[in-house]
């Protein structure tokens, strides 16, 4: 019948947060450096990714012209991999409401390698441990790393190979997960595994911005799921204050249900740092699927569903 919910947690473009980074100078081509980086909720003032004070980052590394490494809870590939391509980005409106992983990946207990030479990037993370965080917070499960007898227990690792230019760009990136004991379902074993494969790009002509990519997940435990995502959207630069961004997605559970999500966003930019945008999507579900179109929300098995907010954003 319609509701008003008031202000959600996400936001229609990106998460709140505040952080800080240090680089240090060690010659001969070396850095180290840190980054702490929060999110938090606007509406209530709380923590978000599981309520730790540095959840979407809390690493210390080495740069140089070899690349970087770096240690600690830190963004792994999946994440990489939709920087560019996809036009809405982590919105209320977005790929999240299909799969909330896909804005949050992040690595816990992670070493992680990035290069890039002559416009090509290679890059991986591996970690010991992919998720301390507990049940709580987006796409936790409480999988925090080996135990006794069981080496391989909440293991991750995730691979990328990007080519990027001015004009356009294409990357392939792969993500797999193992459960462990006691994580929540439907890892909850070691031998139980999570893999997400991403092949996506971006081309810019002028003002326009064109983005699109396919998603294919697979979930290995004592129920096999498999699921696609294609994804196309666009972004246009109207006037240099005023950008418009549209996004189609279509979702494919396969045997059971399908989906698809139309996504429209203005901003409107009165400085470099403040702005005000407005997003609507409308989500048309099978008879099986019941997607909502904003994510963290809900809506009835089998019915589309609107979704529209206003919102402003402060830089500093």
């Amino acid at each position: 019948g319609g509701t008003v919910v008031g202000m959600p947690s996400l936001s229609g473009k990106l998460p709140s947060r505040f952080g800080f980074r240090g680089v240090e100078d060690l010659g001969s081509g070396f850095k180290a450096f840190f980054v702490l980086e929060n999110g938090f909720a606007v509406n209530n003032g709380a923590l978000g990714y599981g309520g730790r004070i540095f959840g979407r980052a809390a690493n210390v590394g080495i740069d140089s012209q070899y690349g970087s490494l770096t240690l600690g809870r830190q963004m792994n590939m999946t994440l990489y991999a939709l920087t560019d391509a996809d036009v809405i980005g982590p919105s209320n409106h977005s790929l999240a409401v299909f799969d909330t992983y896909l804005p949050n990946a992040r690595s816990d207990n992670a070493i992680g390698y990035m290069g890039t030479w002559r416009g090509f990037t290679l890059g991986g993370t591996y970690s010991f441990g992919r998720d301390a965080a507990g049940p709580a917070g987006p796409s936790a499960t409480n999988c925090a790393g080996q135990v006794p007898g069981d080496f391989i227990a909440c293991r991750q690792y995730t691979a990328l190979l990007a080519y990027t230019s001015d004009r356009f760009g294409v990357t392939a990136s792969y993500d797999v997960m193992r459960g462990g004991t006691g994580a929540s379902a439907p890892l909850s074993s070691s031998a139980d595994t999570d893999t997400r494969t991403i092949i996506d790009g971006f081309a810019r002509f002028g003002a326009v911005k064109l983005g699109a990519g396919w998603i294919r997940r697979n979930t290995s435990s004592s129920v096999h799921s498999q699921s696609d995502i294609f994804f196309a959207g666009g972004s246009y630069l109207f006037t240099p204050a005023l950008t418009f961004d549209a996004q189609a997605v279509r979702y494919i559970l396969r045997t059971r249900s399908d989906a698809t999500l139309l996504v429209g966003r203005a901003t409107y930019a009165f400085s470099k740092r403040t702005s005000v945008y407005s997003s609507i999507g409308y989500i048309f579900n099978s008879s099986k699927s019941a997607v909502p179109v904003s994510a963290g929300g809900s809506v009835g098995t089998g019915k589309d569903q609107v979704g529209a907010m206003v919102g402003m954003q402060q830089r500093f």
